[in-house]
């Protein structure tokens, strides 16, 4: 029952755990009925009989008394991990059930009727922190460039470290309000390079100058802004989600509506 159903289906697994529950307890009841049955059918005289079927009852019945075995610490924790996993999980098919009709699913609705408008349609970019950076590299493999992420983010720290004057005016201390200092902003240019941190509009901003190309950013209440419209050419398309996860803005790249038709076709 449970190669039956896919691990990402959390609904499903969700309610295949409830079914094998109720199944196993259902079968123990059938167990005990059987036991009585046997013992009811059983001639009185047969005392021996009688005694071993007394002992298989209790055995049946005091099972869950039984000391299980010692458990051992590696064990223990498998078993915290499994019982988080599945609480996570469980949290996640909840929160699935509700973006049916919250903020997520309207988003991505409205989303896809602007996308569609121009034969257009998201195309779905993980959420690991480099979510900008990839749309970015998926963009621009339809140009033939084939930039990596690392390549993106270590020429963003570059170029923004060697024009401070031009980013630093837009970068607060979350904790004072205060302008970043020299050492924060080295900091900021340090972990845009070396660490998943997520990139926003300064990043999209030294990315048009890296690329010398204008970047499309379409969004579902505000008109699409273009950053680096200074340059010539097709624009890399972005689409800018604030609801798309927990943790709330994500990017995500866009392909030709076509490619679902053509798929279907072949």
């Amino acid at each position: 029952m449970k190669n039956t159903v896919p691990k990402n289906d959390k609904k499903r697994r969700k309610q295949l755990l409830e079914d094998v529950a109720k199944l196993e307890v259902e079968l123990e009841e059938k167990h005990k009925e059987e036991l009585k049955k046997l013992k009811e059918t059983l001639p009185e005289q047969n005392k021996e009989c009688s005694a071993a079927l007394n002992i298989a009852r209790l055995e049946l019945e005091d099972k869950e008394t039984i000391q299980p075995p010692r458990i051992s610490k590696a064990q223990k924790r498998r078993d915290k991990k499994a019982a988080l996993e599945k609480e996570r999980e469980e949290r996640i098919a909840e929160a699935e059930i509700e973006n049916l009709t919250g903020a997520r699913h309207l988003e991505s609705q409205k989303l896809a009727q602007i996308l569609a408008a121009r034969g257009l349609e998201i195309k779905q970019i993980p959420s690991d922190g480099h979510c900008m950076y990839r749309a970015i590299e998926d963009q621009l493999k339809e140009q033939q460039n084939s930039w990596t992420v690392p390549t993106l983010r270590s020429r963003t720290a570059e170029y923004m470290g060697s024009h401070m004057d031009d980013f630093l005016p837009f970068l607060t201390n979350p904790n004072t309000g205060d302008l970043y200092s020299r050492e924060e902003f080295e900091k900021y240019c340090y972990d845009i390079a070396n660490t998943a941190a997520w990139g926003g509009q300064l990043e999209l901003r030294a990315l048009s100058h890296i690329l010398q190309m204008p970047i499309e950013i379409i969004q579902m209440d505000s008109p699409s802004i273009i950053v680096g419209e200074e340059y010539n050419g097709k624009p890399l398309t972005l689409v800018y989600m604030r609801h798309a996860y927990g943790l709330g803005e994500h990017y995500n790249s866009v392909k030709p509506l076509l490619d679902r038709t053509t798929e279907n076709e072949s």
